[in-house]
């Protein structure tokens, strides 16, 4: 519909259609009333429909009351003759808000769309800081878009309470009346607005935890290597350290070191066990790195199981083998002791009954309280300890064995010596009755104190010996003498009185006397030939070096003198 007149052209009218908002199927043109503006229309009507565009029927009107033929008074404004209230300013600001309130709304949507974009297509860095620092940027520009959003909707809210307001000029029905079409406008763009929030806050949501689970997996990862790496230096170091050794206090620094690495081991386990904890959790929580975080937690709970069973694999070993060592040792110290005793015996004072039984005595309790020691059997040993031995350690006990073999031998040697000089000692002297008829005689010139017979001192022998452990004496080492001796003191006193009281036992006393001298002579020869085999000739035993003190050894000479050459005279 339009007003024809002096200043409206059909230019203006096709300018009007091409901004019109709807379809156009009629056009109503209604004449002026003066009648040279009406011959005008007329004329620029009939000159110009050619050029009218259109293409659709026109319908000249005389007089507003035609115009209510086509159209309702309720759709007309007062100037048209209708009762719709119309004010076009007004509608032009209206019209102008909603036409901006649909811009700001599609540029919403741009702004959610690049930033999505930017949130599906950008590469995630590889460091927990980047990471972090990308997760703030992105949760405050949604910050940002949601402030701009609500603004938006507060704006578009409030337009439509505009569009929705009542006419005061209107107290009946039609103070009610809406504009239709602009309130269904803003509110589907504030629907459109809503739906882009929701859509926006639901991808928002799920990129958020698909972050933070991406951070949550990065600092376990890195853990993870962290702990790894540990645990797998602490499983080289243990593997470097040996799990034997070849002495006591070798053993014990090596068990040392161990118990260093177990104390690190120790607390690596109990990280490694907070970090299986973490990832339970975090597979609890349904994290998308499910399976990965489930294979780290198995390779950690393995990691940890294997260097606990080696440390205690190793420490096990190490303490049997300190066990060894130990009863090596006391094995070892035992013959010592054994032949630290031997050798401290004065044998001068064992030439006695009482001696002699002291001393056999003193061995027989050192041989029962070393009976574990000396009397072990070296199978058992090897297979008690046959998890740990080594070739060194079979060559210890192999060692040990022979030492105590030889301190058995050196025992039992020393033990029957004792029992032969308790069996001497037991034997009975026959006396020989005096006969006080025979007139007396002249003494002998052999018993004659010129050539008077000291029995102490013919029956009396020295001989240089030097055992391992013995004390040193503070004489010079020409003068050390092991005396071995024979009590016959009542013996003699026994044969003076006999001679005393009679002189004609002299042969018979004469023949006693040789017999003793010629029984204490092999028993003289007998002792050297038990210190020459016993002692000068183990010198030379390979066997026995390790029972000998360095000083003492290549020194047989000086230890023995022309001991040999004395026994060789005396056995003849």
């Amino acid at each position: 519909m339009a007003e024809a007149g002096p200043t409206r052209s059909s230019r203006r009218l096709r300018r009007d259609a091409a901004s019109f908002p709807g379809n156009l199927h009629l056009v109503m043109v209604l004449r002026p009333t003066g009648f040279f503006q009406r011959t005008f229309t007329d004329i620029g009507f009939r000159f110009s429909q050619e050029d009218f565009l259109l293409k659709l029927p026109v319908v000249m009107l005389s007089s507003v009351s035609d115009l209510l033929t086509y159209i309702d008074e309720k759709q007309l404004t007062p100037e048209f003759g209708g009762t719709l209230e119309y004010c076009h300013s007004e509608w032009v600001i209206f019209r102008t808000a909603i036409e901006s309130f649909a811009l700001t709304v599609k540029d919403i949507a741009q702004m959610l769309q690049s930033f999505g974009t930017e949130l599906a297509e950008t590469e995630l860095p590889d460091d927990v800081y980047s990471i972090e620092r990308i997760l703030a940027l992105r949760t405050e520009k949604y910050c940002q878009l949601k402030e701009d959003i609500m603004t938006v909707t507060k704006e578009g809210n409030m337009l439509l309470s505009s569009l929705e307001e009542p006419n005061s000029n209107k107290p009946s029905l039609e103070e009610h009346h809406e504009r239709p079409g602009d309130w269904e406008t803003v509110n589907r763009l504030l629907a459109q607005l809503h739906e882009m929030e929701t859509a926006f806050d639901g991808f928002w949501e799920k990129h958020q935890l698909k972050m933070e689970q991406y951070l949550q997996l990065w600092k376990f990862e890195q853990s993870f290597q962290e702990v790894k790496n540990a645990i797998e230096f602490l499983m080289d170091r243990q593997a470097n350290l040996p799990d034997t050794g070849d002495s006591v206090s070798q053993v014990k620094e090596r068990l040392k070191d161990l118990g260093s690495l177990d104390d690190m081991a120790q607390e690596l386990i109990g990280k490694a066990q907070v970090m299986i904890l973490h990832g339970h959790q975090l597979a609890a929580s349904h994290h998308y790195a499910l399976n990965l975080i489930c294979q780290q937690c198995n390779e950690l709970r393995h990691l940890s199981d294997v260097v606990s069973d080696e440390l205690k694999r190793k420490q096990a070993r190490l303490q049997k083998t300190l066990e060894l060592h130990n009863r090596l040792q006391q094995a070892l110290q035992c013959c010592d002791e054994g032949a630290y005793l031997l050798a401290n015996q004065q044998m001068d004072k064992c030439q006695s009954k009482e001696g002699a039984q002291k001393a056999l005595q003193d061995v027989e309790k050192f041989l029962e309280s070393s009976s574990p020691y000396l009397n072990f059997d070296p199978q058992t040993l090897h297979y008690d300890f046959e998890s740990i031995l080594t070739s060194e350690l079979k060559s210890q006990i192999h060692s040990c064995q022979i030492k105590l073999e030889n301190v058995r031998s050196m025992f039992e040697n020393r033990q029957a010596c004792f029992k032969k000089l308790l069996d001497k000692h037991v034997r009975p002297v026959q006396l020989v009755a005096p006969r006080p008829e025979n007139p007396p005689r002249s003494k002998s010139p052999l018993f004659s104190p010129k050539h008077g017979v000291d029995f102490n001192s013919s029956l009396k022998f020295s001989f240089d010996l030097s055992l391992p452990g013995k004390k040193t004496s503070r004489k010079s080492q020409s003068s050390r003498k092991i005396e071995v001796m024979h009590d016959y003191q009542e013996k003699r006193n026994s044969l003076h009185s006999f001679i005393s009281d009679s002189e004609d036992n002299l042969d018979t006393l004469k023949g006693h006397v040789i017999n003793e001298l010629i029984e204490t002579e092999r028993v003289y020869v007998e002792e050297l030939f038990t210190v020459l085999t016993g002692y000068r000739a183990e010198i030379d035993n390979p066997e026995m070096i390790v029972l000998m003190p360095a000083v003492l050894r290549n020194r047989k000479d000086i230890l023995f003198g022309n001991m040999p050459e004395i026994y060789d005279f005396h056995n003849k």
